[in-house]
C-alpha cells in the first residue's frame, strides 16, 4: 500500500496555522474558520482513508498475523553515530492510526463548534491559528518514528497549549494559568529529556520499537538492562506532565481559562493523553526490562484517580468539575497499562492468544478507554460550552432546570454522562469493564480500589448533571436573560459525539485493531465484574438522585455542614496549589535561589570585575613604557639582557 500522500496530514494544519498566523487579520472572521476548518476536514477525511486501508483494505500480514508497522517515510536530519541517529519521519503502527482517528474527529468537531462559540470574539484568526497549530503538533507527536521526534511535537504541543490557554490576555487569571501550565509541563519535560538522554546513550538509539532494533542494538539493550527502567521512568515523569499526574496535576483545572473549545480539545481528548500514548508505544520494553517502574505507575495512577475523583465532588465550576474528571480518566487509563504484566514463561509480551486475555488485557482496555473517553469527555465539554453560552457563568448556582430550554444539549450531556457512569449499551461501559477485570487479574486490592473509584465517577458527574438540568432554577436570572438552545454550529457537533459514544460500544470491535501484542482480541465481559460495576453504577446514580434531583438538597447541606472541614480540603483541591507555593517560594527560591543569587552577584560577578580590574591596571601600568623614545627601549633591552645572563650564570 502506497501511504505517500500521510505527508498531508501534517502539511494542512501547518500551511493553516501560517497562513492564519501571518495573514489572518486581513481576513474576515468567517474566511478564517473556513480555511481553518477546511484544512481540518481534509486532514480528517486522510486519516479515516488511512485507518480503513491500514486496518480493513491491507489489514494483518500473512506471515505473522499481526499489523504491519508501516513507516511512509524517514530521512536523516542529525547524525551522532552509525546507529545513534534523529530521524525525521511518519510511522503508522495500530495505536498511531488509532490516535490520528481520536485527534482529527475531536479537532474537526471543534473546529466547527468554534464557528458558534467564538463567533464576533477579538483575535478570531489568531484562535483558528493556534488551534491548527496544536493539531499539527498532536498529529505529529503520533506518528514519530523515534523518542526525539516525539518529544519535538511534545513541547510543540507545549507551546500551542500556552497561546490557547491564554487566549483571553487582558485577563489576569487566563495569563497565569498559561503560564502555570507551562512552567509545570516544562519541569516534567526536563525528566522526559534527561530520560531520553539515559536511553540513548546506553541503548545506541533513539527508537522505541524494539523490532526495528539491530542484533548489535538488542544486544546493548539486554546489557544496559539495569539503567532502563530508570530511563523509562523519568521519561514517564514527563507524561505524567501532560497528563495530569499527581502531584504535577495543578495547571490542569486552572487551564479551564482558555476558551471551552479548547478546553475540549486540549484537556480532554489529545493533549492530556500524551503521556499514556508514550507508555503505550514504550509498552514492550516496560514489560521485558521494567515490569516494576509498570506497577509503580499503576500506582501512582489510582491515587490520582481517587484524589481528582474526591475533589469532583465539591466543585461548584462545571468545568473543574470536567477537569478533574479528566485527570481521573487519565489515571484508569495509566492503571490499566500499569497492571498489565510479562508472560511467565518468556518474560515479555507473550505472542499467545491467552497473553491478551490475561496479562495484557490492561493494553487494550486503556487504549479503548482513551478513544471512548475522547468522544464523550469532548461532548461533556462542548456541552458545557453552551450551557456558558446560554447562562454567562461557571458555577452551578446560575444554573438548573435548563433541560427544558436546552433538550439537544441536555440528552446528549445526559449520554455523555451515563457513558461515563459505566452504564451498560454505552462506550463507556465496555472499556471500563475492561479496565475493572485487568485490575482484578492483577489483584484484588486494585480492582476493589478502581470499582470504587468507578462509583465517585458516576456519583460527582451525575451530581453535576442534576445541578445542571434539574435541581433549583434561577429564575431570577432566567428572567432576565431566558436561556436558549445554541445555533447548529455547537450542537451537531455534540450529536455526533454523543452517537460515536452510543455505537463504538457495541459494534466497534476495538480488540480487533488493538491489543498488548497485536493478535485480535475478542472483548467478552466477566459477568461478575460488569454486574458488580452495573450494581455500584446505579446505586451511585440513584443516590445522586436523591441528593441533588430536588428543588431542595437538604441532605447535600447537612453533609457539608458536618464534615465542613473535608468539604472544604476538597473544595480547594486538599491545598495542593498552597503547598507548591510554599514549595517554591518558601523552600526553593528562598533556600536555593536566594543563595545561588547572592553567590553569583557576590562572587561570580565580582571574580570577573576582578579579572577586568586587573586587566585594566595592567595596561595602564605598562603605559609609561611606550614613550616611542629608542634609547629607552634600548636600555630596557640591554637592562633584560644583563639580568637574564646574570640569572643563568648564576642558577
Amino acid at each position: 500500500m502506497d501511504y505517500s500522500y500521510v505527508y498531508l496530514i501534517l502539511l494542512l494544519p501547518a500551511l493553516s496555522f501560517l497562513l492564519l498566523g501571518l495573514a489572518g487579520m486581513k481576513m474576515s472572521h468567517k474566511l478564517a474558520g473556513i480555511i481553518g476548518t477546511c484544512s481540518l476536514a481534509v486532514v480528517t477525511i486522510l486519516s479515516y482513508y488511512t485507518a480503513i486501508e491500514y486496518f480493513l483494505v491491507v489489514g494483518r500480514e500473512a506471515s505473522s498475523g499481526l499489523y504491519p508497522t508501516v513507516t511512509a517515510f524517514d530521512f536523516t536530519w542529525l547524525r551522532f553515530s552509525e546507529l545513534l541517529t534523529f530521524n525525521i519521519g511518519f510511522r503508522l503502527t495500530p495505536i498511531s492510526v488509532m490516535m490520528l482517528i481520536v485527534i482529527s474527529t475531536v479537532s474537526l468537531m471543534v473546529h466547527i463548534y468554534s464557528f458558534g462559540y467564538m463567533h464576533g470574539e477579538k483575535g478570531f484568526q489568531r484562535y483558528y491559528a493556534f488551534l491548527s497549530l496544536f493539531s499539527m503538533s498532536m498529529l505529529g507527536l503520533v506518528v514519530a518514528t523515534n523518542i526525539f521526534q516525539m518529544y519535538l511535537f511534545w513541547e510543540l504541543v507545549g507551546v500551542s497549549s500556552y497561546l490557547l490557554i491564554g487566549f483571553y490576555y487582558p485577563l489576569h487569571a487566563a495569563v497565569a494559568a498559561s503560564k502555570k501550565a507551562f512552567i509545570v509541563t516544562r519541569f516534567a519535560d526536563l525528566f522526559f529529556l534527561i530520560g531520553i538522554l539515559f536511553y540513548s546513550f546506553y541503548v545506541g538509539t533513539f527508537n522505541y520499537d524494539l523490532t526495528t532494533m539491530t542484533p548489535e542494538q538488542a544486544e546493548t539493550l539486554h546489557n544496559s538492562a539495569w539503567i532502563i527502567p530508570t530511563a523509562l521512568f523519568l521519561m514517564f515523569i514527563g507524561g505524567a506532565g501532560k497528563s495530569a499526574m499527581f502531584p504535577l496535576h495543578i495547571w490542569l483545572p486552572d487551564a479551564m481559562e482558555g476558551p471551552t473549545p479548547v478546553s475540549a480539545l486540549i484537556h480532554a481528548a489529545t493533549m492530556v493523553v500524551a503521556g499514556v500514548y508514550l507508555v503505550a508505544s514504550l509498552f514492550p520494553i516496560f514489560v521485558e526490562f521494567a515490569p516494576n517502574a509498570l506497577h509503580v505507575i499503576a500506582y501512582i495512577a489510582a491515587f490520582t484517580a481517587f484524589y481528582a475523583a474526591a475533589v469532583a465532588c465539591c466543585q461548584s465550576d462545571i468545568k473543574r468539575v470536567l477537569a478533574f474528571s479528566t485527570i481521573s480518566q487519565i489515571g484508569f487509563m495509566l492503571v490499566a497499562l500499569g497492571v498489565c504484566l510479562p508472560d511467565p514463561e518468556v518474560g515479555k509480551v507473550a505472542m499467545t492468544e491467552e497473553y491478551a486475555d490475561v496479562n495484557g488485557l490492561g493494553y487494550m482496555a486503556g487504549m479503548y478507554h482513551l478513544f471512548t473517553h475522547a468522544m464523550f469527555k469532548a461532548c461533556l465539554f462542548l456541552g458545557a460550552g453552551c450551557i456558558i453560552h446560554a447562562v454567562h457563568s461557571n458555577e452551578k448556582k446560575y444554573m438548573g432546570g435548563l433541560r427544558k430550554y436546552m433538550p439537544i444539549t441536555h440528552w446528549t450531556f445526559l449520554i455523555s454522562c451515563l457513558a461515563i457512569a459505566g452504564i451498560p449499551f454505552f462506550s463507556g461501559f465496555c472499556s471500563k469493564d475492561e479496565i475493572l477485570v485487568a485490575c482484578y487479574n492483577f489483584s484484588m486490592p486494585m480492582g476493589i480500589i478502581m470499582s470504587g473509584i468507578a462509583t465517585m465517577t458516576a456519583f460527582y458527574m451525575f451530581r453535576l448533571y442534576y445541578g445542571i438540568f434539574w435541581g433549583t432554577e434561577n429564575k431570577e436570572l432566567h428572567a432576565a436573560h431566558t436561556p436558549h438552545e445554541s445555533p447548529l454550529t455547537m450542537t451537531f457537533p455534540l450529536m455526533f459525539l454523543a452517537a460515536i459514544t452510543i455505537v463504538c460500544g457495541w459494534i466497534l470491535p476495538f480488540g480487533h485493531f488493538v491489543s498488548a501484542n497485536g493478535e485480535a482480541y475478542d472483548i467478552h465481559l466477566n459477568a461478575q465484574v460488569a454486574a458488580t460495576s452495573i450494581i455500584v453504577a446505579v446505586i451511585a446514580i440513584l443516590l445522586a438522585t436523591w441528593m441533588y434531583a430536588r428543588e431542595k438538597q437538604p441532605v447535600a447541606d447537612m453533609l457539608a455542614a458536618r464534615f465542613s472541614t473535608l468539604h472544604r480540603a476538597a473544595y480547594k483541591r486538599f491545598y495542593m496549589d498552597e503547598i507548591w507555593l510554599f514549595v517554591t517560594k518558601k523552600i526553593i527560591f528562598r533556600c536555593i535561589s536566594t543563595p545561588l543569587a547572592w553567590f553569583d552577584r557576590h562572587v561570580i560577578d565580582q571574580f570577573m570585575n576582578f579579572m577586568a580590574w586587573s586587566a585594566n591596571a595592567a595596561g595602564e601600568s605598562v603605559q609609561p613604557l611606550q614613550s616611542g623614545k629608542v634609547q629607552s627601549y634600548t636600555m630596557w633591552f640591554l637592562g633584560g639582557v644583563i639580568v637574564l645572563t646574570i640569572m643563568l650564570l648564576v642558577l
